[in-house]
């Protein structure tokens, strides 16, 4: 098994779970960055009526099934982030800057504190699903 990322990034759920189930491939931040490689997919805490909202949407302007229980505070994926664009032919990209990500995959789920921006997670073993 090939060592895990080093670097995490949270996102709310149902994001986290597009990335990982659906082909969401890219990440939408108000800021860019420089990194490019392996990160970790952090299901962020919260799951309030906003997030209920955006997954109902999803559900009906994408037709994707997302579950109505999905995992928080913890980390449930792998991508590559290949990329930080201003425009991007994606259907999920709506700025102002997007993170390209590549080669999601869903990982077990690790229950783990999460952080703005990129943060390096404190974990046990990892395996994927």
């Amino acid at each position: 098994m090939s060592p895990l990322p080093q670097w995490a990034l949270s996102i709310r759920q149902p994001w986290a779970w597009l990335i990982c189930h659906a082909g969401k491939d890219i990440e939408n931040r108000t800021w860019n960055t420089k990194y490019r490689g392996p990160l970790l997919i952090h299901a962020g805490k919260k799951w309030g009526p906003e997030e209920r909202d955006d997954r109902l949407e999803i559900m009906s302007r994408f037709g994707i099934d997302i579950p109505e229980q999905l995992e928080l505070g913890g980390i449930v994926g792998q991508a590559r982030l290949v990329d930080c664009v201003e425009s991007h032919a994606s259907r999920w990209f709506c700025g102002p800057y997007g993170m390209v990500l590549a080669d999601a995959a869903p990982l077990s789920f690790q229950p783990c504190a999460g952080s703005l921006g990129f943060f390096q997670p404190k974990l046990k073993t990892m395996e994927k699903l």
